[in-house]
């Protein structure tokens, strides 16, 4: 009998233990949408490159994402990083959107959250088209509203979002063919609705870690 939902939810739990998911895709994919609803699912903490920054912008009263360019990796270690060591996250899983987004940051990042104990135990890439998330974009500043995303610098003009595209393309897509030479790449269709693309994100995780056990199984 095929597993439902909940059932796949519990295996993904069980397998992550205090492990971590990291979730990649170009802006507007749905990262911190559908990782929020992860972790809220199985009984992780989430935890986002972009909200920490942009809070940190704020409190420094600093703007340097605001023309869609991402914040220089030294910083971004002072300002993440730490994140990992915080001692009230140790007995959780952690569901990561885009921590570590710039080539040459993913090897850093996967080592502090190894000696962290949240070792990352998948990257997901959600996988839409540019014009799919430049329409998304569109829709939502012709309502004249963010909808869940807040007031944000960096969705304030088609130029700004049109620079995130292209830092997604130069510095992130080689952080995902890196992930991929580790075996840890889980890519999720993401052209759909919520509801739709949450549950295909739960059967392509299922899916990855029955292959994982089955791996384990045929080596032992």
């Amino acid at each position: 009998m095929e597993a439902n939902l909940e059932q796949k939810l519990l295996v993904i739990k069980q397998w992550l233990g205090t492990g971590s998911i990291n979730i990649f895709g170009l802006p507007m994919s749905g990262k911190d949408t559908v990782g929020v609803r992860l972790a809220e699912s199985i009984g992780a903490k989430f935890l986002s490159s972009g909200l920490i920054i942009r809070s940190l912008e704020s409190v420094n009263n600093q703007h340097l994402t605001d023309r869609g360019e991402l914040i220089k990796t030294d910083l971004f270690y002072d300002w993440v990083l730490p994140y990992f060591d915080k001692e009230e996250l140790k007995p959780f899983p952690l569901v990561l959107s885009s921590i570590g987004r710039w080539s040459g940051e993913e090897d850093t990042v996967i080592d502090r959250a190894r000696t962290s104990g949240h070792e990352i135990k998948a990257a997901v890439v959600l996988n839409v088209s540019e014009a799919d998330v430049t329409n998304r974009w569109e829709t939502v500043a012709n309502l004249g509203a963010r909808q869940d995303r807040g007031s944000r610098a960096d969705d304030v003009s088609l130029e700004v979002f049109q620079t995130r595209l292209e830092e997604f393309r130069k510095k992130t897509l080689p952080v995902l063919l890196h992930y991929r030479s580790l075996g840890l790449l889980v890519e999720v269709r993401a052209d759909m609705e919520r509801e739709q693309v949450f549950n295909e994100l739960v059967e392509q995780l299922y899916k990855y870690i029955e292959k994982k056990k089955e791996s384990s199984e045929a080596i032992v």
